[in-house]
């Protein structure tokens, strides 16, 4: 769901998804490449992303670029719809067993 959600603002690189991620999270999630690659061939299998080749440009080599597709966004939205389900249901049962 994470990686969807970077996505979904634009087009990003696997180093690059790993390292917003850490930022985003004050370093709380660290992704390691051995995780996060076979995440996106996952994704690119069930075509909620896909995946692009830039040129090479003077000294920066090409990469490979991830984008969200249409099945990936509709994924993403049902996905953070049970998270929020999931969310309220765990804050509940927290608040319950204060009482």
């Amino acid at each position: 769901m994470l990686v969807l959600a970077l996505l979904m603002e634009e087009e990003k690189y696997g180093y690059q998804i790993i390292s917003e991620l850490k930022e985003k999270s004050a370093e709380l999630l660290c992704l390691k490449e051995g995780t996060l690659y076979p995440i996106l061939y996952r994704m690119e299998d069930d075509q909620l992303i896909r995946a692009e080749w830039s040129e090479a440009k003077g000294k920066e080599p090409s990469r490979k670029y991830y984008k969200i597709t249409k099945s990936g966004i509709d994924t993403f939205i049902e996905m953070t719809t049970i998270w929020g389900t999931f969310e309220n249901i765990v804050d509940d049962i927290i608040k319950t067993c204060k009482k």
